[in-house]
């Protein structure tokens, strides 16, 4: 099983990106929204969290391996969950993932079948069944950093994030509320070393006028 691969990137296609690992060249699979973060980094050595899977039909003995490539590993969590709903699958994943994972878990923690079914091949049945299998494990995916979306990005740990986020919740804060909490501290250039620290900047924030 393939889960990492690292190597310079030679080129970025309309849903591939190819990396040379010496002495081979790898053609991997990319999303939309992965794509767009890679065309800049053409040229550079970059490593990719990748999903290795076979492609065809075992009963024609025609099988073909393939490596979908994410930059982050929690971006391959999540793609592997949204693989996991009945009717979704791989192909189906990679061509629905145009919007950041942290745009599509927010649309599925939020029920919003509308933005589920407008993302390409989805539609409305199956963003009812996305929508009803993960919708329960989105926070984590949800809180992810835009960092092309803000000016500074706080250094912090995405567990620790997370753990705030489920302490918010706890204390009474909607899931929407914590998630906007979070992202008005992590917008500024602060580094938080533990999570006391971390609620002490998310409730200084909100008492703000």
């Amino acid at each position: 099983m393939i889960t990492r691969i690292h190597g310079k990137l030679l080129r970025v296609g309309e849903n591939t990106a190819t990396l040379s690992c010496a002495p081979f060249d790898y053609e991997i699979l990319v999303p939309e929204f992965a794509r767009r973060q890679l065309e800049t980094e053409v040229g550079q050595e970059i490593h990719l969290h990748t999903v290795h899977y076979l492609e065809g039909n075992p009963a024609q003995g025609r099988l073909t391996p393939r490596l979908v490539g994410f930059t982050s590993d929690v971006e391959r969590e999540f793609f592997e969950l949204f693989c996991s709903v009945d009717g979704v699958g791989v192909r189906k994943a990679l061509r629905a993932m145009v919007r950041p994972v942290r745009e599509v878990a927010s649309a599925i923690g939020n029920q919003d079948a509308k933005a589920l079914a407008s993302l390409p091949g989805v539609g409305p049945a199956t963003a009812e069944r996305v929508i009803a299998k993960l919708r329960r494990k989105m926070a984590k995916f949800a809180l992810l950093v835009d960092v092309s979306q803000a000016s500074h990005v706080a250094d912090v740990e995405q567990d620790l994030v997370e753990e705030v986020f489920q302490i918010l919740v706890h204390l009474g804060h909607s899931e929407n509320d914590s998630r906007k909490l979070l992202d008005t501290v992590l917008a500024k250039e602060t580094s938080f070393k533990d999570v006391d620290s971390m609620l002490q900047a998310v409730y200084s924030s909100s008492e703000k006028p």
